[in-house]
């Protein structure tokens, strides 16, 4: 095993059983001490509670990381196909031990959290990843996808103000929407024209040959299967934001016409 091996098993390990480790117990204690609310959850609630959390902590670090990388990784920016990049690898190392940590959340409690789109996605995310870590091709692809995550905090809070109830139209909630839909439009929807026109840019080229065929077809592949569950979950995003704006105006709109009666 060499030295590149080792070091993306080990942080694969360390990842994974970090984030078992915080999903069981430090996120329950974390809660406890910042959430008072969260003692009266139900059980069902502190499951997803905590793996919410997890994600949350996931998304931040590996989004992050991926963004300083995204502009300052020289091997990737000089070559998105081919250039191996060590730090890159590292990141995508920390995502391949959530999603197995997360798999093995949501398949112990399936009954609670389980959600077959979150399955789709994770094994999408882990084959085409087993290709970065194993091959060392598409680092630049495979960090740009995971910016995708900087979108997971703000809809993890909007269920923490669901879960402890939160008026549906509190000013916190508001803003978390609005800042919910604009962010995951911009890290997961405003990319795709771009993106597919880059892939459509260096078809053919020697350096896409060299990938061969079934690396060019799980590219291809596992970003169309991700991208129409980004698409799906926006247009649901979206409605929800139009619901609430509206009723926002609905509101300033009687408010008006009250004080419009009472002058």
């Amino acid at each position: 095993m060499d030295t590149n091996t080792k070091v993306v098993s080990s942080t694969v390990f360390t990842s994974f059983f970090t984030f078992q480790l915080l999903f069981y117990f430090i996120s329950f204690w974390f809660s406890t001490k910042v959430s008072p609310g969260f003692v009266s959850l139900s059980f069902e609630k502190k499951i997803e509670w905590n793996s919410r959390v997890v994600s949350t902590c996931h998304s931040l670090v590996v989004g992050l990381f991926g963004l300083y990388l995204f502009f300052f990784d020289e091997a990737t920016m000089a070559d998105p196909l081919w250039g191996d990049s060590s730090l890159v690898k590292v990141n995508i190392s920390i995502a391949t031990g959530y999603l197995i940590s997360d798999l093995l959340i949501l398949i112990l409690y399936w009954k609670v959290i389980g959600d077959k789109y979150f399955i789709i996605h994770h094994c999408a995310a882990l084959y085409a990843y087993y290709y970065v870590l194993r091959y060392g091709v598409l680092a630049s692809i495979g960090n740009f996808r995971l910016l995708a995550e900087l979108s997971s905090p703000f809809v993890n809070q909007r269920w923490f103000f669901e879960a402890l109830k939160y008026p549906k139209f509190s000013k916190a909630n508001v803003i978390n929407g609005i800042l919910m839909t604009v962010v995951f439009f911009i890290v997961r929807i405003a990319p795709i024209p771009p993106f597919y026109s880059y892939m459509y840019s260096v078809l053919g080229t020697e350096a896409y040959i060299r990938l061969g065929f079934l690396i060019q077809c799980s590219w291809i592949s596992t970003c169309v299967v991700l991208d129409i569950m980004n698409v799906m979950w926006m247009i649901k995003i979206t409605k929800g934001c139009i619901k609430v704006i509206s009723f926002i105006r609905q509101e300033k709109t009687k408010s008006s016409l009250q004080n419009g009666k009472l002058d």
